[in-house]
């Protein structure tokens, strides 16, 4: 695929929204998974390095159990890894994963992304089938203009985004496949191009409507598939947290694919944020999580926070980056 090119993220994370880099700016092509249903596909080169796990990640160090530390089920771990195996212990058909991107100016704190690949991904291989990532490619069959003003408009939305972001979600995908989970991205046809541009000022509504729709198809195609095939795998999905979503907040419905995954699965649909702590925010979006009066960010900074607001619904706040 040497004419793709990724266009930017397009998300909220935690009601706020999540901004990528400028898409015009040329980018490697990412790792174009097929989108057929094949669990074996040959290898597409990519020119983003493959992440190796870290030896941490490979093998965790022993962990004690966790310590209640509040409301909404408040649970401190010794260690992210400890955290999520938990979560995966929940055995869902579908495990949808958000985060909350990092922005200019952090660039020196690992993001969610680069912990998920580093210290996540190595223990789900053999458990996951797939990983649908929130990557959207522009192929130039719709119009190299159309496409330019797609990009336009988006830009209100992405320009405070790291630049590193999208390279470490190729950098993911890459990661995945040398894993054995096969990485998937997302492809607008030219009826959703066209419905962008005629959006005019509600254009990146029409985007996050078209994402969520996108994300929600593939993972549910895929899920139904492995079940078909009795291949026992769960299915993941990575991108903001806000399609994630397990309950859609009101007026976003359309924006989150969690409910219909959870009606197609049985309610073995798992709801993930990952929150890197550095990356909260002081404004009213942060304030209206439910899980935020709750957390105290100097009270454990080595510590791994889960909070649990509802069944199936999880955040995992990673402990402060050391100095």
């Amino acid at each position: 695929m040497p004419s793709a090119r990724l266009l930017p993220l397009l998300c909220l994370a935690f009601a706020a929204a999540c901004r990528t880099p400028d898409s015009a700016a040329p980018h490697p092509t990412p790792p174009a998974p097929s989108t057929s249903a094949s669990p074996s596909p040959s290898p597409t080169p990519s020119a983003a390095p493959v992440a190796s796990p870290t030896p941490s990640a490979a093998a965790a160090p022993p962990a004690g159990p966790p310590v209640p530390c509040g409301e909404m089920g408040c649970l401190l771990y010794d260690t992210p890894e400890a955290a999520f195996a938990a979560i995966l212990a929940e055995n869902p058909l579908v495990l949808g994963i958000g985060e909350s991107h990092a922005q200019k100016g952090k660039e020196g704190i690992p993001t969610a992304t680069k912990r998920f690949t580093d210290r996540f991904l190595p223990m789900v291989a053999g458990k996951a089938s797939d990983v649908v990532l929130e990557i959207w490619v522009s192929e130039g069959k719709c119009g190299k203009e159309k496409e330019a003003a797609v990009a336009e408009q988006q830009k209100p939305v992405t320009q405070g985004q790291a630049k590193t972001n999208q390279n470490e979600f190729v950098t993911l995908g890459d990661a995945a496949y040398a894993l054995g989970v096969k990485p998937h991205i997302l492809r607008a046809s030219c009826a959703d191009y066209d419905a962008i541009v005629k959006a005019g000022p509600d254009s990146v509504i029409v985007m996050l409507e078209m994402i969520a729709r996108l994300m929600n198809e593939k993972a549910k195609s895929l899920a139904a598939r492995n079940g078909n095939a009795g291949a026992g795998k769960m299915v993941l999905t990575y991108g903001g947290a806000i399609h994630n979503d397990l309950t859609a907040r009101p007026g976003r419905e359309t924006w989150t694919f969690g409910p219909d995954l959870s009606a197609a699965t049985a309610e073995r649909y798992v709801e993930l944020d990952l929150v890197v702590p550095e990356f909260i925010q002081d404004n009213d979006a942060w304030k209206a999580l439910p899980w935020m009066p709750h957390f105290k960010r100097d009270a454990h900074p080595t510590k791994t926070t889960v909070f649990r607001p509802a069944k199936g619904s999880f955040v995992l706040i990673f402990p402060r980056t050391a100095e």
